[in-house]
């Protein structure tokens, strides 16, 4: 056993080290995309609102 989660489950499936790498890449790929549409959507906000929106008092 590899100690990975899909190893200890009963009848799961058991995947390979490269099925491994691969799902891995993925799952940073998607990371990175919703990283880049996080900070899409803030500066998006930001010139929409404008700088001051920055420097206003809480």
């Amino acid at each position: 056993m590899s100690g990975h989660p899909i190893d200890r489950q009963a009848g799961g499936v058991i995947l390979t080290p490269e099925q491994l790498r691969r799902r891995r890449a993925r799952s940073v790929a998607i990371a990175l995309a919703l990283a880049a549409l996080v900070v899409m959507f803030y500066a998006v906000t930001i010139v929409k609102l404008g700088p001051g929106v920055l420097s206003r008092p809480l």
